[in-house]
C-alpha cells in the first residue's frame, strides 16, 4: 500500500472547490490572452489598412521637408521700467513673463509677435522667392492688397466649382470694452468670406452675412457677439449653410445661430439662434463626416466640457441626440478632423484672449468616448509650445493627394486692436506613436501622433491638388 507523504506541499492553489480553483485561474489566463489578441488584432488591422498610404507618405521628400521643425530663437525680454521706490514699496513687481510681453501692446518686442507691413504676404507682389510660402504671424493681403478679415474662420471645399471658401469674422473695426470688465471686442460688421484655387492668394467675395445696424432685438446688431463662423453643403437640399456663435456684449446669451444660401458667397440669409439640447454654447465648429452626417460641437457649462451632436438631415437644427465629453477639462475652441476612420480634435484652454496649450484628443467615434492625447505643438523654444505658437487653433484642413497631412489653422489674437490679430498656418501629419499612455483602452494608444510643426516660413509641396 502507497503512503501519502504529509510532509508534501500541494502543487495547486489552496481553494476550498478543489480542483475548480485551478479551472478558474485558466479560464482568466484565457481571457487575458483574448483580450491581448484582441488589441493586436486592432492595431495590426490598422496598420495593414493604412500601411501602404502611410509609408509612401513618410517617404515622400516633401513631406519630410513639412516635419524638418525650426527652434525660435530665445526672445530676450527687454528691462523693466522704471518704478518710484514709493509704488515698488505699495505692490512688489512680479517677475515680466514672454506672454506678459505678447499682451502689452506697448512692448519693446511686439514687432516679434505681430511683424509690420513691410513683410507682408502678397499675393500680387511677384516676388518668386515668396511666393507660395506661408509666414505665420505676419500681415497676409487678399488679392486686392487688403489685410483679410477671416478671423475664428473655417474653410469649404466647393466640388463643383473646385474652389476653397474662407469664412470667418469681419473685425475691420475699432477695439473697444463695453465695460471697464469687459473683454475687448469689436462691433459686428458681418461674416467675410474669401475664395482661392490655391489657399495661398484670396480674392476677397465680400461680407455674405451682414449685421443688423438699426434693430436692436436682432441677433446680429452690431453691439452684439458673432464668432467662430463655419460653413457646410448639403447635397440634399443644395444650400450653403452657416452655423456660428452668437451672444450678446455680457456673453450671457451663449447661443448658436443658423444661416443658408444657395451660393457659396452668399448673401446668407440669417434664420434664428438658439440654445442647443437647451444648454449654452460658446467656441463651436461643425463637422460633416463621410456619410454626409453634420455634427455640431460646442463647449457648454460655463466651457468646463464640450457637447457633440448630430444635425438634422437639412442641417438646421440639432437632434435629441448629444454627448457629454471631455468633462470637467474646460476646453474651448474645437478643430475636428477625421484621418482613417479615426477622429481627432484639437482644443485650446480658457484664457480668454491670452494664448495657452493646445491639446489634441482621439477618438473610434465622433460620439466619444474622447481621450486626451498631449501637446501636439512641436519646434519652437517650449514658452512657444506652451502657447501654440502664441495662436489659438480654429480649424483643420485636410490636405488632398497628400494622406495624413492637414494644415493646422490658428489665430494669433492682438487684443489690443483685434482687426490686426494675424494668422498662423501650420502643417499637422498624423503618423507615429502617441506620446502617453492613455485612459482608455487598457492605456495601450490604438491611435497615431498628431504633429503640428513650427515654421517660420514654409509651403505646400508642388503641385500638392492635383
Amino acid at each position: 500500500m502507497r503512503m501519502r507523504n504529509k510532509y508534501r506541499k500541494p502543487t495547486t492553489l489552496r481553494c476550498n472547490a478543489g480542483s475548480r480553483c485551478t479551472l478558474s485561474v485558466v479560464v482568466w489566463s484565457l481571457v487575458g490572452c483574448l483580450i491581448m489578441l484582441h488589441l493586436y488584432s486592432l492595431v495590426h488591422h490598422k496598420a495593414v489598412v493604412s500601411g501602404e498610404i502611410d509609408m509612401r507618405a513618410i517617404h515622400h521628400p516633401l513631406l519630410r521637408e513639412l516635419e524638418e521643425v525650426e527652434e525660435e530663437e530665445n526672445i530676450r525680454i527687454p528691462p523693466p521700467r522704471k518704478r518710484s521706490p514709493r509704488a515698488e514699496k505699495r505692490k512688489p513687481r512680479r517677475p515680466t513673463t514672454i506672454v506678459d510681453e505678447f499682451l502689452d501692446e506697448s512692448s519693446q518686442i511686439r514687432r516679434v509677435f505681430f511683424p509690420d507691413e513691410k513683410t507682408a504676404m502678397n499675393p500680387m507682389k511677384g516676388d518668386g522667392n515668396m511666393s507660395f510660402y506661408y509666414y505665420p504671424g505676419r500681415i497676409w493681403l487678399d488679392t486686392e492688397g487688403n489685410p483679410i478679415q477671416a478671423h475664428g474662420g473655417g474653410i469649404l471645399y466647393d466640388e463643383s466649382s473646385g474652389m476653397y471658401y474662407w469664412y470667418g469674422e469681419y473685425k475691420d473695426g475699432p477695439t473697444y470694452h463695453a465695460h471697464k470688465k469687459a473683454a475687448a471686442r469689436v462691433d459686428i460688421i458681418g461674416v467675410g468670406c474669401y475664395s482661392s484655387k490655391d489657399l495661398w492668394a484670396w480674392k476677397n467675395e465680400g461680407v455674405v452675412l451682414a449685421a443688423e445696424e438699426t434693430n436692436e432685438t436682432h441677433d446680429l446688431h452690431k453691439s452684439n457677439v458673432l464668432e467662430r463662423p463655419k460653413v457646410i453643403y448639403n447635397k440634399k437640399t443644395g444650400k450653403y449653410v452657416m452655423w456660428m456663435h452668437i451672444d450678446d456684449a455680457n456673453y450671457t446669451k451663449a447661443s448658436v445661430g443658423v444661416a443658408i444660401s444657395d451660393s457659396p458667397v452668399g448673401p446668407f440669409d440669417y434664420l434664428y439662434s438658439k440654445r442647443p439640447h437647451n444648454f449654452d454654447s460658446r467656441d463651436m465648429t461643425i463637422f460633416k463626416d463621410d456619410d454626409g452626417v453634420a455634427y455640431l460641437i460646442y463647449s457648454s457649462e460655463d466651457n468646463s466640457e464640450l457637447h457633440i451632436g448630430p444635425l438634422d438631415r437639412d442641417y438646421l437644427d440639432v437632434t435629441r441626440v448629444m454627448r457629454r465629453v471631455l468633462v470637467g477639462q474646460h476646453r474651448e475652441a474645437p478643430a475636428l478632423f477625421k484621418h482613417e476612420g479615426t477622429y481627432y480634435m484639437v482644443t485650446s484652454g480658457c484664457t480668454s484672449w491670452a494664448p495657452n496649450e493646445a491639446l489634441v484628443h482621439a477618438a473610434e467615434s465622433i460620439m466619444g468616448p474622447w481621450e486626451t492625447m498631449g501637446n501636439p505643438c512641436i519646434g519652437g523654444n517650449k514658452v512657444f509650445r506652451l502657447t501654440t505658437f502664441f495662436s489659438q487653433g480654429t480649424f483643420v484642413l485636410p490636405l488632398p493627394g497628400l494622406p495624413g497631412s492637414f494644415i493646422f489653422m490658428a489665430d494669433r489674437w492682438n487684443p489690443a486692436d483685434l482687426r490686426d490679430s494675424r494668422y498662423v498656418w501650420l502643417p499637422l501629419i498624423v503618423g507615429g506613436a502617441a506620446d502617453q499612455p492613455l485612459e482608455y483602452n487598457f492605456g495601450f494608444p490604438l491611435w497615431s501622433r498628431v504633429s503640428i510643426y513650427w515654421h517660420k516660413r514654409w509651403r505646400l509641396p508642388y503641385r500638392w491638388n492635383e
